[in-house]
């Protein structure tokens, strides 16, 4: 018989896995990764002309078994012409005989997977109280992180800030017309955190955008943008005034910009990592002690977080027959 693909639009992908089932297939992932049941090799790209660089996350998970590779173009600038700033294909293969099974649009996924993950984070790290939540950065992860803390409360106070104050209104307007959560706009980064709970900073700054000195006690940070070590989203402040949970030690030590300045201004030391978040949901690491300490989560995002998304989405795609399948 000859292998065969299914080839998955970017359009179906929200049918096939909501924002809640992505979320608990997160949770399930970042135990399997905690457990060390993956292989994850560090993710490396190559620039792509003056514009972006192309990034390449391959990967193998144990449960549900499978691997592949995600390649991803990103263009920082993209947003300015209503294009999403990560762009590509994951494709995912079956471990059985070694053949692709699908291939899927790249971009989507991991908006989705990483705002799940900062939920399940928040989930466990954040005050079991917390309602005011600050969105710094007005692209497709803000959109799908608002979309994420909505899941978890549907009775929130979202505050958005954005270096544009338009695309800042126009994504409170959209969620504010939600009716089930209040929206508004911030005109600078402290004024938007100066109430805060939860925090989730998700622009591509190359240089720090929130100070430790503005964080509020008891709030949690989802740290979620800057994913190369030359670029610093937050400042060192924000890391020593936190516990400092991780989703991979591995790839948050080569590659989280502000923790690697951090340790190399002599202020902490690698074993600063309080845990990784697949820990503290097995029960081998305490998340929040009491509710005035500052949490942070920092998401690196691993290819073992694309895989257990891939493997949901083509998981349905095969029982509802969505997408085209071509023969190999």
């Amino acid at each position: 018989m000859k292998p065969k693909i299914r080839i998955i639009a970017k359009s179906d992908i929200p049918e096939l896995l909501s924002m809640r089932r992505c979320m608990e297939v997160i949770d399930a992932c970042m135990r399997e990764v905690s457990l060390r049941n993956v292989e994850l090799p560090l993710r490396w790209g190559l620039k792509a002309g003056s514009k972006g660089v192309m990034g390449m996350m391959p990967g193998y998970l144990g449960n549900p078994e499978c691997y592949g590779i995600k390649l991803v173009s990103l263009f920082p600038e993209n947003s300015k012409h209503g294009i999403s700033s990560h762009s590509g294909l994951m494709v995912l293969f079956e471990p059985e005989f070694g053949q692709p099974i699908a291939v899927m649009d790249a971009g989507h996924l991991t908006a989705l997977r990483t705002a799940a993950a900062s939920a399940v984070a928040t989930q466990v790290l954040a005050r079991t109280d917390a309602k005011k939540v600050a969105i710094l950065g007005t692209g497709e992860q803000a959109k799908f992180h608002a979309s994420a803390m909505l899941e978890l409360q549907k009775d929130i106070k979202l505050t958005f800030w954005g270096r544009s104050k338009s695309n800042a209104e126009k994504i409170a307007h959209r969620f504010g017309d939600s009716g089930y959560s209040q929206a508004c706009v911030a005109p600078t980064v402290e004024d938007a955190v100066a109430d805060a709970d939860i925090i989730c900073s998700v622009t591509a700054a190359p240089e720090p955008i929130l100070e430790g000195k503005w964080l509020p006690k008891g709030c949690h940070v989802n740290a979620a943008g800057a994913s190369i070590p030359e670029h610093r989203e937050i400042d060192s402040e924000t890391v020593t005034r936190s516990r400092y949970f991780t989703d991979y030690r591995e790839s948050c030590l080569a590659q989280a910009g502000e923790l690697r300045q951090a340790i190399a201004d002599g202020n902490i030391d690698e074993t600063y990592i309080s845990g990784e978040i697949g820990e503290v949901l097995l029960g081998e690491c305490q998340g929040r002690s009491d509710a005035t300490e500052i949490t942070l989560y920092r998401s690196l995002g691993v290819a073992a977080q694309d895989l257990a998304a891939a493997y949901a989405i083509y998981t349905q795609a095969e029982q509802q027959d969505v997408g085209t399948v071509a023969e190999l």
